[in-house]
C-alpha cells in the first residue's frame, strides 16, 4: 500500500474516533472503499441486488462497531474482513435455504453466473467465471483476493487468518483447477 494511503487511512481512524467528526470521516470510508468491497463481494456471491444488501451490511457492521476497530490491521484489512465474512454467512444461509450441498453450489453459481444480465463479456470471461465458481469456497476467496484485487498474501493472511504458505497453496491448487476447467471444456 502506497505511503500516501496509510497516512491518509491514519488519519480517517483518528478522525473516525472524534465524534465530532465521525460522521464525515465514515461518509468519506464508504466513498474511498465501496467499489473495492463491491468487487470483493459481488465476485463470491455473483447477485448484483444480493451484493449491494451485503455492501449495506459490512458498512453498518463497520460504523456499529468502529469504536472497537484497535488500528492493529489497517482500515482496508478490517473492512474487507467484514465483507468477506458478511458474504461467507450470506452463502451458507442461502445453502441451506436452497437445500443444497456444497457439491450442488457449484452447479447453483454457475446458473448464477450464465443468467447474469449485469455483467457484459465475452465467452472467455464467462467461462473463466464459470471455472472460478467451481472451485471450493476457499480456494474462490483466495483466487479473487489475489487475481482481481492483486492483494498482497500478507494482507490476505490478515483478513483470513491464514498463513501465507497454506494461502498460496491454495492459489496454486486454484489456478491448476482453473486450468483444468479450460482444458475439459476444449
Amino acid at each position: 500500500m502506497p505511503i500516501e494511503t496509510q497516512i491518509d487511512d491514519r488519519d480517517l481512524v483518528a478522525r473516525l474516533r472524534d465524534p465530532s467528526t465521525c460522521r464525515e470521516a465514515f461518509g468519506e470510508v464508504i466513498k474511498k472503499y465501496s467499489e473495492p468491497l463491491y468487487k470483493q463481494i459481488r465476485r463470491m456471491v455473483q447477485s448484483h441486488d444480493d451484493t449491494n444488501d451485503l455492501l449495506q451490511n459490512t458498512f453498518l457492521k463497520a460504523w456499529q462497531s468502529i469504536e472497537n476497530f484497535r488500528g492493529d490491521a489497517r482500515l482496508s484489512t478490517w473492512l474487507h474482513k467484514i465483507a468477506i465474512n458478511e458474504s461467507i454467512t450470506f452463502l451458507e444461509k442461502e445453502r441451506k435455504r436452497l437445500g443444497l450441498s456444497i457439491d450442488d453450489e457449484e452447479s447453483h453459481l454457475i446458473n448464477l453466473i450464465e443468467a447474469d444480465t449485469e455483467i457484459d463479456g465475452d465467452t472467455l470471461a464467462r467461462k473463466l467465471r464459470e471455472a472460478i465458481a467451481s472451485l471450493p469456497e476457499k480456494q474462490r476467496l483466495v483466487f479473487n483476493m489475489r487475481y482481481y484485487d492483486e492483494m498482497k498474501y500478507e494482507q490476505m493472511s490478515e483478513i483470513l487468518g491464514t498463513s501465507v504458505g497454506a494461502l498460496k497453496a491454495s492459489y496454486h491448487l486454484a489456478v491448476k483447477k482453473i486450468e483444468q476447467f479450460f482444458e475439459d471444456s476444449d
